[in-house]
């Protein structure tokens, strides 16, 4: 037999693994990296964060991707040397981290890894009659390997998509296996650049499970506060939309589209809600200037509201929800505070309360595809009823 396979096969039958899971948002503000200790698989996983780091991009990094992300039109070159560039720095960021928590490399079984995604491009989106969903995250899994020395397990959407998926959320499959519990349902909400959520059922009914996009989270306010701040990432503490007034007549015309209208579940992207969307919306509400506040409290307003609603449309007036928030949203105050308001009478917590910390979530689920990668598998989610192919997903790359 290969020594990779080899290698793989005594992963897969140890009693646990160390893997770390990597998370690089469409907010491209930094790299996620959870090193992750996991036995079991599907309803018997158990996982314990080990250790967490988000290592921030520099502005080198940022405008590179910036360079290609959620362009129709970009130059081929640049993105074709972008692909292993990517996981060269993300590679980088892995040694050094391992470096700074004294941990070996010959501990870490395997990595998972996210990729940046530049492109997203459901066909609800793209409305192409011949062409099927699609998605693109760049960082190639092998140069990774190689980089690291580590198996690395990437490209886990694109199995999701060719199984009759959307290629997102794919957090549904970890937030099933470790977040359930029977009598209380549950809304597990991440608020990256897009706001997502699966809906747990306290039955622990598989074929009652979803995971949509709700639209904008963090992208608009994000890409507002870059164009009007230089040097700026976001709002910081919510400290710009809090000079700020709500516009009515703009809030009415950002909601004003047929994806807030389509049924669950749905995905969508920084391809839609980006700042051509919000001056799209500034005319169509018969506005010619805004202050960088006004806009800025709109949008967030904007992002609370459609948050908000999707889920008052999951609970259906049933009152035993609890929400559970993670992701880079949930340290915008006024983004927070307002979703609260709008959900009268819903607990709302952060996934700390259930032992992860909310702002590894998204990585430490990418671990847990890695693992259903090599030992899983035996979870069915009923012929892709919702969105939720009963696949597993991920690429496998060997560093020799």
């Amino acid at each position: 037999m290969n020594r990779n396979m080899q290698a793989l096969t005594a992963i897969a039958q140890k009693k646990q693994r160390h893997i770390i899971g990597l998370m690089s948002g469409t907010s491209v503000d930094g790299l996620d990296i959870a090193y992750c200790r996991i036995t079991g698989e599907g309803h018997e996983t158990n996982i314990e964060l080990l250790a967490f780091e988000t290592i921030a991009y520099d502005a080198d990094f940022k405008a590179e991707i910036k360079s290609v992300f959620s362009k129709k039109e970009v130059d081929l070159e640049k993105l074709c040397l972008l692909n292993p560039w990517v996981a060269q720095q993300q590679a980088a960021m892995i040694n050094t981290f391992l470096t700074k928590q004294g941990i070996a490399k010959e501990e870490v079984d395997l990595i998972a890894s996210h990729g940046q995604t530049i492109y997203h491009a459901p066909k609800a989106l793209h409305q192409q009659e011949k062409f099927s969903n699609a998605t693109l995250q760049i960082g190639d899994g092998d140069h990774m390997a190689v980089d690291t020395g580590i198996i690395t397990i990437s490209d886990f959407r694109q199995k999701h998509i060719a199984a009759g998926g959307e290629g997102a959320p794919l957090a549904v499959y970890g937030d099933y296996f470790i977040f359930t519990k029977k009598g209380e349902d549950r809304i597990m909400l991440n608020m990256g650049g897009i706001a997502n959520f699966t809906f747990l059922p306290g039955s622990m009914d598989a074929n009652k499970i979803f995971s949509t996009d709700t639209g904008p989270g963090n992208t608009m306010m994000d890409a507002l506060v870059q164009q009007e701040i230089p040097g700026k990432y976001f709002d910081d503490d919510a400290a710009l939309a809090r000079q700020g007034t709500v516009q009515e007549a703009l809030l009415k015309a950002l909601k004003d589209h047929p994806f807030f209208e389509q049924d669950f579940p749905k995905t969508t992207g920084p391809e839609l809600f980006n700042l051509t969307y919000l001056e799209a919306a500034k005319q169509k509400a018969g506005i010619e200037t805004i202050s960088a506040a006004d806009a800025m409290t709109t949008l967030n307003l904007f992002s609370a509201e459609t948050i908000a609603e999707a889920v008052q449309k999951t609970m259906q007036g049933n009152s035993n929800f609890v929400l559970y928030a993670s992701g880079g949203g949930m340290h915008n105050p006024l983004l927070m505070d307002r979703i609260k308001i709008l959900l009268p009478g819903v607990p709302i917590k952060l996934t700390s309360e259930l032992g992860i910390n909310p702002d590894a979530k998204e990585a430490v689920l990418f671990a847990i595809l890695a693992n259903e990668c090599i030992t899983g598998g035996t979870i069915e989610f009923g012929k892709t009823l919702k969105g939720i192919p009963s696949v597993t997903m991920g690429k496998i790359s060997f560093p020799w």
